[in-house]
Order: C-alpha cells, then structure tokens, then sequence
C-alpha cells in the first residue's frame, strides 16, 4: 500500500461529443482524467468526478481556463508559458529515433508530467525513459491503445511507467482499462494472525457505524484500531442478526478515537468520518476497494477492548460490546466479539506506527 498509485488518462480528443455510448461507459467508470480539447471542454456534459487535462494549441486557449488546471501540448514553449500562468503543464512527445529519444528525456525531466509515444513496439525506449527520469520529478505516462498494452506498460523494469494515455474507442478495451484503473487504485494489504492477549469491558463511550454508499460481502470489513501501528479487521453486518435486517453498506466500527484505514495509505479518526468521505473496504484475503461515506452514525454503547500481538507488537482495538459484533478470524471466520477469548486468532494489519493527521511519519512514537 505504500506505493503511488498509477494513473490512467482517456483520450477523448478525437472522439465527437455524439458518440454517446463511449462517452457514457466512460463518464460512468473509473476514468476521471480525460484529455479533451477547448472546444470539447466548453460543449461537452461531463460529470463531476472528471480532471480535464485540456490540450493547448495556441495561448489564447488559456483564457477560459482556471489556475492548477492540467495542460497539454507538443510546443515546449507553449507549456512555459502556461506554467508561469499557474497552470499544470503535460508535454506530448513522440519518438522516433536514438537521438530523439535523447533529447526527449532531457525535455520531459522539465515537467511536471510527461506522455511519450513511440514509433515502435518494442519496450526498449520506455525502459530507457523510466531509468533516465527515475531521479527527477516527472510522471511519465506511454500511450496506448489496448488494455494489454496498458499493462505491460506498468510492469516494464519491473516499476512501469506513472501511468498511461489510453487512446481507443473499443468499448471492451475501455472497461478492461478502466477495471485496470480501479485495481491499481486499491492494492492488496497484507493481513496477518493476530493472537488475541486481552478481552475487557471498557465502560460506556461514544462508537460510530460507517454506512456507505456500497454494498459489502460476508468477506468483508474495515481495519479499524486505536493506534497507528496497525488495524484489526472488524466484520459489516452482513452476518446473522436474530432480530434485526441485515445492512450490507455498515460497518459497526469502534469507539470515535480509533483510526480507520482509508486510501492512499493513510488513515483517520472516526469521528472525523462524514458524507463524502471514502474508506478502504478490506476482504480477509487483503483485497481492497474504495467506499463514500454516506452517513456515520454515532452513539453512547457499552464498549469492549480487544488486544492482541502481531509479531511481537501490541494492537488494540474497541468496539461494541455486543454479541452482533464481529470480528473477522484468521481462518476468514467471523467472531462475534462477546465470545472472542485470549488465545484466539484474529486479523490484522501491521503499519510502520508514527502519523500525523493520518499520513504516516517517520518518527519515534509510543502508543498505548
């Protein structure tokens, strides 16, 4: 989890507003960064979600854009030009040769972002690309044309390149991309056995119930914990209530000061949780995705402490003290929590301890 996710931009440029069957598969999937013209910009009905990287042909297609907006050109001049305004420059730069390729690097290594094509399907360029930028501060994407393509192109040197330019208006193509696009943004945790040590009552407190707007399996939970060392994977209530519906979209998480994992690597408290916020859904294989927030609803409940070891460290976590809460086992079962007892096995993540408003930091950290 600690690596960047890479990124996917659909180029829209050549595909006209009235391809509605394209436009809609893509407004509706994964894809936010879409290249498009000024023209299209103005016309188009695109939903909130999308970052346009607008192409620039001449300077005057600056004036109706907004300062932080993302840029993209062949002309190395026009891009400064637009960097010394405020926006984000992209540089589009086709190779063809040796010695192009050489003068590319150097060019791309000035920006922030970088889109290189190439004139031939070998990898060779590419890999030459990631080593000679691999020092400097560029994000390099390969266009493509084919979801095949688009892996490959993250797997070059075994790092790949920051991300790709999908140009193709094979729908199949644009789903398997965008799917690509929605595994690289939730990579796979390692989840471990955690022997629990200790089980209490903890008194009344505040809890909190995290209800999305996604719908949860059996297998699935949040990684929910009182320190930055590590989460323990709480179940959703998609388990066994004997006078109660099920909610698949909740997740009955734990006492408001607890940390709940969220992506990019980061986590955060539980009670600054609200509509809009998004949280990372965990499977007991590790296997993660990206849930919002739709509601989170807290409460005055009686509380159990749950403590356990991971490889000699001490993780704790609180929750309801309520037979209906489960945590997940090792063995991918859930436990209510009422009848876990020291000795047994439950799941749990591991972090490097040490965050500051939920980024991780490197520092010297005692939590207890």
């Amino acid at each position: 989890m600690d690596s960047k996710p890479r990124e996917i931009w659909f180029d829209g440029r050549s595909i006209p507003l009235e391809r509605h069957d394209l436009w809609s598969l893509v407004n509706q999937s994964a894809l936010e960064k879409i290249v498009v013209t000024p023209e299209q910009r103005r016309s188009g009905h695109f939903p909130q979600k999308t970052c346009f990287v607008t192409e620039i042909r001449a300077a005057a297609d600056l004036a109706d854009l907004n300062r932080g907006d993302l840029v993209f050109s062949e002309s190395p001049e026009l891009l400064d030009r637009a960097g010394s305004q405020g926006f984000v420059p992209c540089i589009f730069l086709a190779v063809q040769q040796k010695e192009s390729l050489e003068q590319a690097c150097r060019l791309a290594a000035q920006y922030r972002y970088a889109v290189v094509d190439f004139d031939l399907p070998t990898n060779i360029p590419l890999e030459l690309f990631i080593a000679r930028l691999e020092a400097s501060g560029t994000a390099l994407l390969r266009r493509t044309t084919g979801a095949a393509e688009t892996e490959v192109a993250f797997g070059v040197l075994e790092k790949g390149s920051d991300g790709v330019l999908f140009a193709g208006e094979d729908l199949a193509e644009i789903k398997r991309v965008a799917e690509l696009l929605r595994e690289e943004a939730s990579p796979v945790l390692e989840l471990k056995p955690l022997r629990v040590t200790a089980v209490r009552h903890a008194g009344m407190g505040w809890r909190s119930c995290v209800d999305t707007t996604g719908l949860m399996t059996q297998e699935e939970g949040m990684l929910v914990g009182s320190t930055s060392a590590g989460g323990i994977l709480v179940c959703s209530e998609t388990h066994y209530l004997p006078y109660m519906n099920l909610r698949p979209f909740r997740v009955n998480a734990g006492a408001v000061h607890s940390y709940i994992w969220m992506p990019r690597n980061t986590a955060g408290y539980l009670s600054e949780q609200e509509a809009g916020s998004q949280v990372l859904c965990v499977d007991w294989r590790g296997a993660t995705r990206v849930l919002t927030v739709g509601r989170v609803k807290t409460e005055i409940r009686p509380l159990l402490l749950i403590k356990g070891e991971i490889e000699g460290t001490e993780l704790n976590v609180i929750v309801q003290d309520d037979w209906h809460i489960r945590l997940m086992g090792a063995d991918g079962k859930p436990r209510n929590a009422t009848l876990i007892r020291p000795g047994d096995s439950l799941l749990g993540h591991l972090c490097q301890p040490g965050r500051h408003v939920g980024i991780g930091v490197g520092e010297t950290i005692i939590e207890r």
